[in-house]
């Protein structure tokens, strides 16, 4: 069993999974446009380009999209997060300024009970993203024992 988020975007799918691989490094498996798929072809000129479907790979894990279209119209996200580990603050810091970029920053990037640096952004594409970097015990307690606190 595999557990992959799917998110919806207002016309600019393309862009972002450029734009994750740019920041991220990965690789995008597909990009496909409305146009080039079979029951699409009722569909205006300027929808036809917008991407059906993307597919987006880190480490093993899919990132997939879709650009919202006049049938399905774009909902911005809410109450969810993609969230990005990492085992280097220099690289998370790296990371959450490139996704702040004409986006806006939620919690800036700072050392907390859990973390080295944890962030909170909403990049220029409207997904939010919470930058995590775990101390190296990997305890959320701060005692060591790995236990969260009751």
């Amino acid at each position: 069993m595999q557990l992959n988020t799917y998110l919806s975007f207002d016309g600019d799918c393309r862009q972002a999974f450029e734009t994750y691989q740019k920041i991220l490094g990965g690789k995008i498996h597909a990009l496909m446009p409305f146009g080039d798929n079979p029951g699409c072809e009722s569909l205006a000129a300027d929808e036809r380009e917008k991407i059906m479907h993307g597919c987006y790979e880190l480490d093993g894990f899919m990132l997939m999209g879709t650009d919202a279209t006049a049938a399905y119209p774009y909902k911005p996200i809410v109450g969810a997060h993609v969230t990005l580990s990492l085992n280097d603050p220099e690289q998370a810091a790296r990371v959450f300024k490139a996704l702040a970029e004409g986006g806006k920053v939620e919690m800036p990037l700072q050392e907390t009970f859990w973390a080295l640096a944890y962030g909170i952004v909403t990049d220029r594409f409207g997904v939010p993203w919470m930058v995590n970097c775990v101390q190296a015990m990997g305890c959320v307690d701060g005692d060591g024992d790995g236990r969260a606190a009751a």
